[in-house]
């Protein structure tokens, strides 16, 4: 229903004019890639010698601390971002001014901000007045703190894009607002926006890339002394975008997993009886 809102489905002619666009698009990108292929190959970048060394024991595990290093750094600033974006979000959904202003303030703010200011702040400046954090802690907080005000935004687009009926349903069956926004909103919101949270978790991990301004071993900055001693730039640096591609592909599977996981809970109950319906509600 939401693609047939947002998008006309096209006729026999645009899904013709489609097709061929699709072909012309393939085959521009296959013939510079055969172009890339062959300058590579032309400088000598394809040789046997300059890949070789990748498989040798020290190489991967140099390469694998580097992708442990954004791991880390990627889970712990989505743990932290995710519940204290919905938290957020809640606050700029409160009847409560004080609260709602706050809220606002801070999503403005730190939506406004550049990260790399962030990380440069937590780096220069807070040290300057006796705030000297970890390494990793330097890297992980301006993620967490500008990751939460986009969180919340899209976890607020969410709720409000459920229908008000369901609100009006959970007050006919005397639940409070709290218990109705926690109990029966907010699962349908956050079921809505999970390929946007699956997008913003894939932000997050590009953004441990920054890891290099504050030295933490995250997997550009692994990549990066790589070429410094060994000169294999080309090399280190497409083995490098493979393995973030592999994990930007398994990120998205990830979101059509749990967006077909939900979907069918939610499909189950409404097909469920009237008292099935309201006693998975409360």
């Amino acid at each position: 229903m939401t693609t047939r809102v947002l998008f006309d489905e096209p006729g026999p002619r645009g899904r013709a004019r489609i097709r061929l666009w699709t072909v012309v698009a393939l085959v521009v990108l296959a013939g510079l890639l055969a172009l890339a292929l062959w300058q590579f190959g032309r400088n000598g970048q394809l040789g046997r010698s300059r890949w070789a060394p990748f498989l040798s024991p020290d190489y991967i595990a140099f390469l694998g601390a580097g992708l442990r290093g954004t791991l880390v750094a990627t889970a712990l600033g989505a743990v932290f971002s995710f519940p204290l974006g919905v938290v957020l979000a809640l606050g700029r959904l409160s009847s409560t001014r004080p609260v709602r202003w706050a809220a606002t303030a801070y999503v403005e703010l730190f939506r406004g901000v550049p990260l790399l200011l962030l990380i440069y702040a937590f780096l220069l400046a807070l040290p300057r007045f006796g705030i000297n954090l970890p390494i990793l802690a330097k890297l992980v907080v301006p993620i967490v703190l500008v990751n939460t005000a986009v969180i919340a935004e899209i976890v607020r687009a969410g709720v409000k894009a459920v229908d008000h009926g369901q609100a009006e349903a959970a007050a006919a069956l005397g639940l409070r607002d709290g218990a109705t926004m926690r109990l029966v909103v907010l699962p349908q919101a956050v079921r809505l926006v999970v390929p946007a949270l699956v997008t913003q978790l894939v932000a997050l991990l590009k953004d441990s890339t920054l890891g290099y301004v504050v030295s933490y071993p995250e997997l550009m900055k692994q990549g990066n002394n790589l070429t410094v001693y060994t000169h294999l730039l080309v090399q280190t640096y497409l083995i490098v975008a493979v393995i973030y591609v592999v994990a930007n592909l398994l990120l998205s599977r990830l979101a059509t997993y749990l967006e077909g996981r939900l979907g069918a809970r939610v499909r189950g109950r409404v097909t469920g009886t009237p008292a099935e319906a309201q006693q998975a509600m409360v």
